[in-house]
């Protein structure tokens, strides 16, 4: 089967496939600059990761574009409260970013594109969006005229027919289902930066951005956009109208949206103290594929429930995965084949590709994954998992990591020396023989988080460094 994903736009699974030649056209919504993101925040990039993953292990290439917001109403506010240029307060927030997608290891789309780069192909879009008849001006501001386009609300499934004509909003984020002309082109206000074209003394609004950008590096039409479920509208719905009356043609042909993320079954809120940051998590010690893995975890179209626990059982999870991978590096096995391991490696390896290509089923995929292993290990015990079984269960861990990418643990192995790690071994032998299991685990967790897995073999303790 090929591979099928939930199209907003249909509200239906539909094979996907490129239009023309092999490569994916793509562009996904990425940050507003005005803040550490959120854990939130990349439930959303971590799924953009996946996915530009599996297009590629589905055999495609891609021509990825994600914008950087580096201009709009917080970013304007929050820069002007601090006395920063806008260049100078975006630059922080846009390095961060750029470190927490490293750390959670999500591979950089072929192009990152910045607003304030693309100012004048903004206003040349809104002179012919002008020329078209869509747009009007009011108070040196330019608005898109939504009753124009008929087709407005066929992406969130809104009927928009008994809207205000003429109602309009200056601002960029608004309450949903409330459709009112947007502004294209925002007049400056006093002490605000500003750009002067023809479209006016003043900045884009915030959809005109994204439309620009998308098509200026992909073509009218693309071949998905994806973003999270909350910018469906406004965001997505506004950019149809003014890409689709700037071109005439179809702005994407398949639109994916992944689902909100909850902090212990709440939304995220400062005021209710779970307001987390990757900087937050990662300051209590938990690894960065762990939070990968958790995001990961849930499929892209079900809420993820962000947990601590949760968090815990990934590290348990990946530690699982990483045991495994080192005995099939380390073991010593008999020449041969268990053809009886082949199969379910073969079948694993299938059901995993499979469930990826159902809509990016992870948790499904996972299933297949660990049921292996729970099998392998077990034969591994008994002596019945023979070298010729390797190839099919390497093939499989190989799969999983192309799209999770845990299995490397992020501590240099270089932080540790050998001494260290055999002191620590022996003070693990030590506390296991006193039966104090949970300095064991402490030590065992320890010597993982700097690069160094251990197993326990009948001829003692063997330790690699990954």
């Amino acid at each position: 089967m090929p591979l099928r994903l939930y199209n907003t736009l249909t509200q239906e699974v539909q094979p996907f496939a490129p239009l023309n030649d092999n490569t994916v056209r793509m562009y996904t919504c990425g940050p507003t600059v005005y803040d550490f993101a959120h854990i939130g925040n990349f439930r959303t990039f971590v799924f953009f990761d996946l996915l530009r993953r599996w297009l590629r292990a589905s055999g495609f290439k891609l021509d990825h574009v994600m914008n950087i917001t580096d201009v709009d109403d917080k970013i304007i506010r929050n820069a002007v409260a601090q006395n920063k240029t806008l260049d100078e307060y975006t630059a922080i927030y846009t390095k961060a970013f750029l470190d927490d997608c490293a750390a959670l290891r999500l591979e950089k789309p072929e192009r990152l594109v910045r607003a304030t780069e693309h100012i004048k192909e903004m206003a040349d879009a809104i002179h012919k969006l002008e020329e078209g008849g869509y747009t009007y001006r009011s108070d040196g501001s330019v608005y898109f005229r939504i009753a124009k386009f008929k087709d407005y609300g066929k992406l969130s499934h809104n009927d928009f027919s008994g809207m205000v004509a003429g109602a309009r909003v200056d601002v960029d984020n608004y309450d949903k289902a409330d459709a009112r002309d947007f502004a294209l082109w925002k007049a400056a206000k006093p002490g605000e930066p500003a750009w002067d074209t023809e479209a006016g003394h003043g900045r884009p609004g915030w959809h005109i951005e994204c439309s620009v950008m998308a098509i200026q590096y992909l073509g009218a039409t693309l071949d998905l956009h994806a973003g999270g479920i909350d910018l469906v509208f406004p965001h997505h719905e506004n950019e149809i109208a003014q890409s689709e009356a700037l071109t005439g043609k179809p702005f994407a042909r398949f639109w994916v949206h992944s689902e909100f993320l909850l902090v212990e079954g709440q939304k995220m809120s400062k005021s209710l103290g779970n307001f987390y940051t990757l900087r937050d998590i990662f300051a209590r010690g938990i690894a960065p594929e762990a939070v990968r893995y958790l995001l990961a975890s849930v499929p892209y179209r079900k809420a993820l429930n962000f947990t601590f626990d949760g968090l815990a059982s990934a590290k348990t999870a990946i530690e699982r995965l990483r045991n495994f991978k080192f005995r099939l590096d380390s073991a010593k096995l008999a020449e041969g084949v268990n053809d009886k391991i082949a199969e379910h490696a073969a079948a694993a390896l299938a059901g995993f590709r499979a469930a990826m290509d159902d809509d990016l089923n992870t948790a499904e995929a996972l299933a297949f994954v660990f049921e292996f292993l729970r099998d392998a290990n077990t034969a591994l015990d008994a002596g019945e998992f023979m070298e010729g079984n390797l190839a099919g269960a390497n093939a499989l861990l190989d799969q999983f990591d192309a799209v999770f990418e845990v299995l490397k643990p992020t501590a240099a192995a270089g932080g540790i020396s050998e001494t260290d790690i055999e002191n620590l071994i022996a003070e693990r032998t030590a506390a296991k023989k006193a039966r104090n299991f949970a300095r064991s685990d402490e030590i065992r967790a320890q010597l993982l988080d700097a690069g160094v897995v251990i197993e326990d073999t009948k001829d003692g303790v063997r330790w690699k460094r990954k």
